[in-house]
């Protein structure tokens, strides 16, 4: 897959937020995205090894509608920019952009384990993902960083609007019957119903969206492979 880079990562924090502002300009809150035009999707997630200062990247690409693994990738970094709420893209894309290079599929659709849009600078990991790749990303996180919602309906597919500073900047989605809802943001080049749609065509009986939670499970199994010193190198694809 190919990765286009417009600034480096090795930057302060208060360097970081000048990319930011001007990132955020080019991110793109639409257009719509028919669930049955999307046929590749890619799973992402990152994970530490804190003692070892290290970051561990797992990249899944999934089938639609089957949900079938097509290919997956995984790469690592040292952690070295520091942890500051806002900046978790630059703790994570350099550890994620070598596994994402490494792909050979092409997706359609990327979702990334944080926010888009729904961010305090509006732009978060799920944005500047998309604008590397070029391609339509779904932030979809576990928790809320920004905004004010209403509980959703109990129902898989209920879901009301996240809102921040007067602006609907995503959604909570309820994914599965009964259980909590994930939060949905724009990512890049898709707008908020698609992701609702293509989120739930993704989702089948747990809470995350098949290729994230496949991603998540890869990066656990990265953790037990270093742990057990089996890592056999970066860019490698995952064990089965």
């Amino acid at each position: 897959m190919r990765i286009t880079l417009t600034h480096p990562f090795d930057l302060s924090p208060s360097e970081a937020r000048d990319v930011q502002r001007l990132l955020r300009v080019q991110v793109e809150e639409a257009p719509p995205l028919r669930p049955e035009k999307v046929r590749l999707v890619l799973g992402t997630d990152v994970s530490y090894l804190r003692t070892d200062r290290l970051a561990l990247a797992a990249a899944v690409c999934c089938s639609v509608p089957e949900l079938s693994v097509v290919e997956q990738r995984a790469s690592e970094g040292p952690l070295r920019f520091p942890y500051v709420p806002g900046l978790l893209s630059f703790r994570e894309l350099p550890a994620l952009i070598p596994a994402l290079q490494a792909m050979e599929c092409e997706p359609d659709v990327i979702l990334a384990d944080g926010q888009g849009v729904a961010h305090p600078y509006g732009i978060g990991l799920a944005s500047h993902l998309g604008l590397i790749a070029g391609r339509p990303t779904i932030g979809c996180a576990k928790s809320v960083l920004v905004g004010e919602y209403e509980e959703p309906g109990p129902v898989r597919g209920d879901w009301t609007p996240l809102m921040y500073l007067g602006r609907r900047v995503g959604a909570a989605l309820r994914t599965r019957t009964g259980v909590k809802p994930i939060f949905l943001s724009v990512g890049h080049r898709i707008d908020l119903e698609s992701a609702i749609q293509v989120t739930l065509a993704l989702t089948r009986g747990y809470r995350l969206p098949e290729p994230q939670r496949l991603a998540h499970l890869a990066c656990e199994q990265l953790k037990r492979a270093h742990r057990a010193n089996q890592v056999t190198g970066r860019s490698e694809p995952l064990l089965a």
